[in-house]
């Protein structure tokens, strides 16, 4: 849900903006090194521990500490944070010298805190400890007025990182992006984003370019299938007006996806001189190589 850009944007409007961020993801460290990642330890304070080392807490000093899925804290990691956030001292592992610390915890988690405080997983007075300030990040299903938006950005930042892409989203496939649940969230989009900017071989993303699971069953239309066009056609045209009007179907589509000539007539597999000659008679009305 854009968890760590919200601590972020927290740090750069607090007056420590100047001091340190230091993001931690809870779930991502062994328990057994968890205590030694957060406090720091003592050279020779287990086996492994080959020199000193500096926890989170203290790297953060001055500044902004995340603790990311925080549900994830051992036992023993819970009551040495308390201690921590209620003394404003760390100990580090094999030391028992405790060192002062000036450090903003944003603490944030996926999990239902207070079922696991019920169910005797989290800290009672950790949890109440924690609860300063709550703030409810929505899903992205929930925020659909944001997914146009944050599409393009993701677009945007996988096309400048890649050096290659499409620029944009046509205005059906935005339409579809803002039905999808998002169950992996802004992630999610994020990942779709740049697997667009990488296969999409257009300058516009379509519909026809977003995976299954977000097309769902919605209906073929012009804008994804151009020959699905020929079915609006008027039953009484004659043959070479038929023609006419398909292959305008075709140059259209062709000009929409590519965005300029010279692609537009690579993806026909015609010359651009021949390209020109047809959107003459296109706008003409009269065959190309015809007789007057």
């Amino acid at each position: 849900t854009g968890k760590e850009l919200v601590a972020r944007a927290l740090h750069r409007a607090s007056r420590r903006t100047a001091g340190p961020f230091i993001a931690v993801n809870c779930a991502a460290i062994a328990p057994t090194l968890m205590e030694s990642d957060l406090f720091g330890h003592e050279k020779g304070a287990f086996t492994g521990a080959l020199a000193q080392r500096r926890g989170k807490f203290e790297l953060a000093h001055g500044g902004t500490l995340f603790l990311d899925e925080i549900a994830e804290l051992t036992a023993e990691a819970q009551a040495k944070l308390l201690r921590a956030l209620q003394e404003r001292t760390v100990e580090r592992l094999g030391s028992e010298r405790s060192r002062t610390v000036d450090v903003r915890v944003v603490a944030a988690t996926h999990q239902d805190l207070a079922g696991r405080v019920a169910d005797g997983r989290f800290r009672q007075d950790l949890f109440y400890r924690l609860q300063v300030l709550p703030l409810a990040l929505p899903p992205l299903r929930a925020r659909t007025g944001d997914v146009a938006m944050l599409a393009e950005h993701f677009l945007t930042s996988a096309r400048r990182r890649l050096g290659r892409g499409p620029t944009t989203f046509s205005p059906a496939a935005l339409d579809l992006l803002g039905r999808h649940p998002w169950p992996g969230n802004v992630r999610e989009l994020e990942n779709l984003c740049e697997r667009l900017a990488i296969l999409c071989p257009m300058p516009i993303v379509r519909p026809d370019d977003l995976p299954l699971e977000i097309r769902g069953d919605a209906p073929l239309t012009a804008e994804r299938d151009p020959i699905s066009a020929t079915h609006l056609l008027p039953l009484d045209v004659s043959l070479a007006e038929g023609l006419r009007l398909a292959r305008r179907a075709l140059v259209q589509h062709a000009l929409d996806r590519s965005g300029n000539r010279s692609a537009a007539a690579e993806q026909l597999g015609i010359n651009r001189t021949y390209l020109y000659e047809l959107l003459k008679e296109l706008e003409s009305g009269s065959p190309t190589g015809a007789a007057a």
